[in-house]
């Protein structure tokens, strides 16, 4: 397989990281922490995740730049969380110093060229998730020359079959540029190739959206679900779980249309899990049909919204937004 030092170390930083959350979840999140609109569970663990993920890119790739979210400075100022941070790395990484990880963290904010070669990382995609012990993922991707070379997804609460949640969650989603798609469990054992579903009746679709409205139009989904016959329900949940659940074929379509004129999607959003989706033999695109760019920046500047689907309904999907 190409790229496949990267996809080792990436697969290694995100079943690390997710671990990592998993543990921070169970440790610090508490029925009351909606109530109390308490952040701070998800924020250590944002931190250390970037950690983890950045700490063993840069052990085999030095001169790789990484784009992330998170910076070092605010834990730098605050011991008592930066203590906790760095308990939760010790786990994962028991050699790092303190002051490793915070560089670690710092990584993520290299401005690289983004027309060449750089990683982004969402250490935390889907915070409310997160505190609602719901969905949430780690996602890392690789991008040279705007073309993105691999991604991972760790989603640790996934349910391995939406029909048969005996069978449990938790699971790794991965693809490499021309090699396909794949999920493996949270250990990396059990790898096994996904492809999207094959359904080609609109009105049999299923498809996902976000849980939050704050940069999603639910409305406007709506009106797209109606004018295609859809008439099932949406499933809904946070992060980039949705792209896998269309790679996986749970779901047709993945609807994201943005509530305003003013929010730009940020490039850790989606690059993982759009090579995912079209390495399992979809198709993602933004809302006008454009290949997403992610030459620009940070953010996708130069797109709006994104639809990721099976391929079949693609088109159809586009025609009926641009009649909206």
């Amino acid at each position: 397989m190409s790229f496949q030092k990267e996809l080792d170390a990436a697969l290694l930083a995100v079943r690390k990281a997710s671990k990592l959350c998993s543990s921070a979840q169970f440790k610090l999140v508490t029925s009351d922490t909606l109530q109390k609109k308490d952040r701070s569970p998800v924020t250590i663990a944002d931190f250390g995740s970037q950690a983890v993920v950045s700490s063993i890119l840069a052990a085999q790739f030095s001169d790789d730049p990484l784009v992330g979210e998170e910076d070092a400075d605010a834990l730098r100022e605050n011991a008592e969380m930066r203590d906790k941070v760095f308990e939760l790395v010790r786990e994962q990484l028991a050699d790092l110093t303190q002051e490793e990880m915070l560089r670690a963290i710092s990584r993520g904010n290299s401005e690289p060229d983004y027309n060449g070669r750089y990683w982004t990382v969402d250490p935390i995609d889907g915070t409310k998730g997160f505190l609602r012990k719901e969905q949430y993922s780690v996602a890392l991707a690789l991008i040279e020359n705007g073309d993105i070379k691999l991604g991972v997804l760790g989603c640790p609460n996934l349910p391995l079959d939406f029909d048969a949640p005996e069978k449990g969650a938790g699971c790794i989603v991965y693809a490499v540029k021309d090699e396909g798609a794949f999920m493996c469990d949270m250990d990396g054992g059990h790898v096994v190739p996904i492809h999207v579903d094959d359904n080609d009746d609109s009105a049999k679709a299923r498809f996902a959206e976000s849980v939050e409205t704050t940069h999603s139009a639910h409305s406007v989904h709506a009106r797209i679900s109606a004018a295609l016959g859809i008439t099932a329900q949406p499933l809904r949940m946070d992060s980039q779980c949705k792209y896998a659940a269309v790679a996986r074929g749970d779901v047709s379509i993945y609807l994201r249309f943005p509530k305003d004129d003013v929010y730009m999607e940020k490039i850790w959003d989606h690059a993982a899990g759009a090579i995912v989706v079209r390495e399992a033999g979809g198709a993602v695109t933004d809302v006008f049909g454009k290949p997403l760019d992610f030459t620009r920046g940070r953010t996708l500047s130069e797109n709006r919204g994104v639809v990721a689907t099976n391929g079949i309904f693609h088109d159809q999907i586009i025609n009926v937004i641009a009649h909206l």
